[in-house]
């Protein structure tokens, strides 16, 4: 899988002929299983067949019960500059409940010892868990706080079927999680990380100053990025390609100098819905002068006619010509960008 992954990391090289390589990540699953000379391996395989600035932010994913203190010495020792780390919780019940590997004890011992070989650490946490109460909800905000880590990914429990915790449910056991729960965690949330010097760059991401995970922005701001890999996704501007999922055939594929990836092209209607998107979760907004300029004057008509009641809502606002949502309307974001989608026009 290695080599095949090095090798699609070649053959793609001409796609970034005329860009930088700015940010490499290393996630979609759990990467930090692989040894460190793998990691290595694969970092020295972007420098030579890319341009990479200076100093690119390169960040690995990776679970509390896979961070052993060695582990992290032997990343620290390496270009690796960024964790990403996994924690989803600092309470026993709710990890059992979303049937985590790892234990409270790992998820602090691990960012003791990853603080002190690491400046750049983000942790993920999730809300809206059933039967979690705001007192307890705060107290996992409170103690992440308590690391001093830089950035804090937030999501709201999403159920997925197949899992034990579609089937708790299905049986009654514990309860469906509350979407009015879901967003009273929310703005705990964002209160509290606002106070605590926390930007809320983006629907579920929060950032000290400088601290922007550079990777995540990028898919925001629409820039251009390649995925390696089985089931990787990539973006040039104007078409989204994804990799076949089935590893085996992956390899193949690969050893065949064959790229094992569909394309499709996207539409104007199509980029203009996914500006909309990634705008609205954004401080940086949607821009109605690149609207008019990327797009022409219907879209931005349709657009100022289908926000008009969002505004007057006090869920958008228009200030030096960008569209953002009010506070309270952050959390609804994805709905409201739906309803301003264009379905028809091409």
């Amino acid at each position: 899988m290695v080599l095949a992954l090095a090798k699609e990391i070649e053959m793609r090289k001409n796609e970034f002929q005329d860009s930088i390589v700015e940010t490499i990540y290393f996630g979609g699953g759990t990467p930090s299983i692989l040894q460190i000379e793998d990691l290595k391996f694969l970092i020295d395989e972007v420098y030579r067949n890319y341009k990479v600035v200076e100093n690119p932010e390169i960040t690995v994913e990776a679970n509390p019960d896979d961070l052993t203190e060695k582990r992290i010495i032997e990343l620290s020792k390496n270009k690796v500059n960024r964790l990403s780390i996994g924690i989803q919780s600092f309470f026993e019940d709710d990890l059992k409940l979303m049937n985590r590997a790892h234990n409270v004890e790992e998820a602090k011992k691990c960012l003791e010892i990853a603080t002190h070989y690491f400046d750049n650490i983000s942790i993920d946490l999730i809300y809206g868990v059933p039967e979690m109460s705001n007192e307890k909800w705060l107290q996992n905000i409170e103690t992440a706080l308590s690391f001093g880590v830089p950035h804090i990914s937030s999501y709201a429990l999403t159920v997925e079927p197949k899992t034990a915790l579609h089937s708790f449910i299905q049986k009654g056991i514990i309860p469906q999680p509350d979407d009015e729960v879901a967003q009273e965690h929310f703005h705990i949330l964002v209160d509290k990380l606002s106070e605590s010097g926390f930007i809320h760059y983006e629907l579920s991401n929060f950032g000290k100053e400088n601290y922007f995970s550079k990777n995540n922005s990028s898919y925001w701001l629409g820039k251009k990025y390649i995925g390696i890999g089985p089931s990787a996704h990539s973006y040039d501007g104007k078409n989204r390609g994804w990799n076949i999922s089935n590893n085996s055939l992956y390899i193949k594929s690969i050893q065949e100098n064959k790229l094992p990836i569909e394309i499709e092209t996207l539409t104007k209607t199509d980029r203009y819905n996914e500006y909309i998107m990634t705008g609205l979760r954004t401080i940086w907004g949607v821009s109605l002068e690149r609207i008019e300029q990327e797009f022409g004057k219907t879209y931005l008509d349709y657009l100022n006619q289908q926000a008009a009641k969002f505004i007057e809502d006090h869920l958008l606002f228009i200030d030096d010509n960008i569209l953002r949502t009010t506070k309270k309307g952050k959390f609804l974001s994805d709905g409201i960008a739906s309803d301003i989608f264009l379905l028809n026009l091409e």
